[in-house]
């Protein structure tokens, strides 16, 4: 990301923050940070925050040994570091009085801004109103632009090679974890810069828990097996997820994934800019109820992706968000059967103009090992 679309990113964080009456925004190591600054941290017991004020340049608070990265970021900062033997107390100091904090509004990220970092800003920018602002960066990052767009589709094409290179591997009698372990080998192999999530492969009674992980239990033939994995290329994250069998399967879970791939091919289908989001999930959920296992579906049609592996726009009922063009996100409607085996077939949508396209290419009818 060059310098002049980080400019947009802020101008608009900007427009966005004003129109919703902020006067701060302060974002922690993750992937909003990444978005508006090119730069990756770790969340650590040394705090970071970055600070963009609604009418003035970002500032960020972070230890000098991390300093050396700031050359990498695509916005230039007003610089607050701090050695360990400092601590973050004064760099944070400086930073709110600069900034002119004290009894500001300022956005945080609920789901990630940790009690340290949110007693500094309290505590130094005395009065101030710490208020959620995870709408603000959603609205932002909830359309993808070309650019965006390029690197996901690389992503699943790593993570499509990976999965073709695995399933040729797989063998009777090896267990979920080692299945697993190629997929991760593979997509590191494939170009991938790591998995967004360590893959799920779990198998016969484990495939009736959507987010069961992978256990030493072998592969065993008339099973099915959930594998759901995905790569990060550029930062960008793709995830799809295959149901594949050893072998012949019982008639019942024949039948249960014809269910499932009807019900993915449905959810796909319904997608259009203008359509509510919820839309999309009934589509896909009305083929599993009407087979009889709507009380088998357990979760949500679908996520939302891109630098985060779950982000909106988020595919459930209620969500009347109407659906925009570069949006992208998950259709995976699923089927557990407890002590029996489950069904999950996962697909990558891109909202188009005039329609969408389905980034994921892998077949989806039954594949016998």
């Amino acid at each position: 990301m060059g310098e002049d679309k980080c400019s947009d990113r802020i101008a608009r964080l900007q427009q966005e923050m004003e129109r919703r009456g902020l006067d701060c925004l302060a974002l922690v190591p993750g992937a909003n940070l990444l978005y508006l600054s090119g730069l990756s941290f770790h969340l650590s017991e040394r705090p970071i925050v970055a600070l963009f004020p609604v009418d003035a340049p970002p500032a960020i608070v972070l230890p000098a040994l991390e300093e050396p990265k700031l050359q990498y970021a695509t916005c230039r900062f007003q610089v607050y570091p701090y050695t360990d033997e400092e601590g973050p107390t004064q760099a944070f100091q400086q930073a709110c009085a600069a900034l002119e904090l004290a009894d500001a509004r300022i956005g945080v990220e609920e789901l990630r801004m940790r009690v340290m970092e949110a007693r500094l800003l309290e505590r130094y920018a005395p009065g101030c109103s710490l208020v959620p602002a995870d709408a603000v960066m959603a609205a932002l990052r909830i359309c993808k632009d070309a650019d965006e767009v390029g690197r996901i589709r690389r992503a699943v094409a790593v993570v499509e090679g990976a999965l073709r290179a695995v399933l040729s591997q797989i063998r009777i009698g090896m267990t979920e974890r080692e299945v697993a372990g190629l997929l991760m080998v593979e997509i590191l192999r494939g170009g991938g810069e790591g998995v967004p999530f360590e893959p799920i492969v779990v198998s016969g009674p484990n495939a009736a828990s959507p987010h069961a992980v992978p256990t030493d239990r072998p592969l065993r033939p008339g099973e099915t097996i959930i594998i759901d994995c995905g790569a990060v290329v550029g930062g960008y994250i793709s995830d799809i997820t295959r149901t594949i069998a050893l072998g012949g399967l019982p008639e019942e879970m024949v039948r249960v994934y014809e269910v499932v791939r009807q019900a993915n091919e449905a959810g796909r289908a319904a997608v259009r800019p203008g359509r509510p989001a919820q839309e999309v999930d009934r589509a896909a959920r009305a083929v599993i109820v009407r087979a009889g296992y709507g009380d088998r579906f357990l979760h949500r049609t679908g996520h939302g992706l891109g630098l985060e592996v779950h982000e909106p726009p988020y595919i459930v009922e209620g969500n009347r968000e109407p659906l925009r063009t570069g949006m992208v996100f998950t259709v995976e409607p699923g089927v557990y059967l407890p002590g029996r085996g489950g069904v999950r077939i996962e697909d990558d949508v891109l909202v188009l103009p005039d329609g969408a396209e389905t980034l994921t290419t892998f077949p989806r009818e039954l594949l016998v090992l």
